[in-house]
């Protein structure tokens, strides 16, 4: 036990979870259930064997015991924010305390349950973790893919889209510029087409997520 599934053993896009905990007889309890619901699962003695293992393209989650040799669950998952890794961590233990259960809540844990605790509760709390990991990679992936369209507009039609969606008309936008409301329609109809905008409402919802004005000031 231990040692980490080849990632070849699973598909691409295939849910993972990681179980890191230094008793060898509750990573194998813990991915005998997982197995048996047919769930893909890799589970490590340590922190550092973890970290060791890069993740699949796929959702995941980590069940993360909070007494580990080296470094604790919260520190560990203090350490986990600070590099950047993103991954929702169920903790369990069998030392739990409220006000550990309140620190690791507040800095983002799914769940905190304490050994022994049931099947179900642990089942419910790791798909309830994956599901909060395919929200965050499509809301990645949409994020991407809109500034992806956003790298391809001109310095011109940035400025024209950052003033659309802050509500000014398209002769507000023109006077702005010091241009023409012709030419100003026209590097309108650009932005919508680059940004693959089907409506105002759209752009305003791309820009939002660009983190451009949206409220004329």
């Amino acid at each position: 036990m231990g040692r980490p599934t080849p990632t070849s053993v699973i598909p691409a896009g295939s849910p993972t979870v990681f179980v890191v905990d230094d008793d060898a007889s509750i990573r194998e309890a813990i991915q005998g259930l997982l197995k048996s619901v047919s769930l893909k699962s890799e589970a490590f003695g340590t922190a550092q064997e973890f970290l060791r293992r890069k993740r699949p393209d796929g959702p995941s989650c980590l069940v993360l015991d909070i007494r580990l040799p080296g470094i604790n669950g919260l520190e560990f998952q203090h350490e986990l924010a600070s590099a950047g890794i993103q991954i929702p961590i169920i903790f369990i233990t069998g030392h739990g305390d409220i006000p550990m259960t309140v620190k690791a809540m507040k800095s983002g844990a799914v769940e905190f349950l304490t050994k022994p605790f049931r099947d179900q509760d642990l089942l419910d709390a790791i798909h309830l973790a994956l599901d909060r990991d395919r929200q965050a990679r499509q809301h990645e992936s949409d994020l991407a893919q809109v500034r992806q369209c956003y790298a391809t507009l001109t310095v011109r039609e940035r400025e024209v889209m950052a003033l659309v969606v802050s509500g000014m008309l398209n002769k507000q936008i023109a006077s702005e510029l010091g241009t023409s409301e012709i030419t100003v329609k026209i590097h309108r109809g650009h932005v919508m087409r680059k940004m693959q905008a089907e409506s105002l409402a759209d752009l305003v919802r791309m820009a939002t997520k660009l983190e451009l004005p949206s409220e004329k000031k």
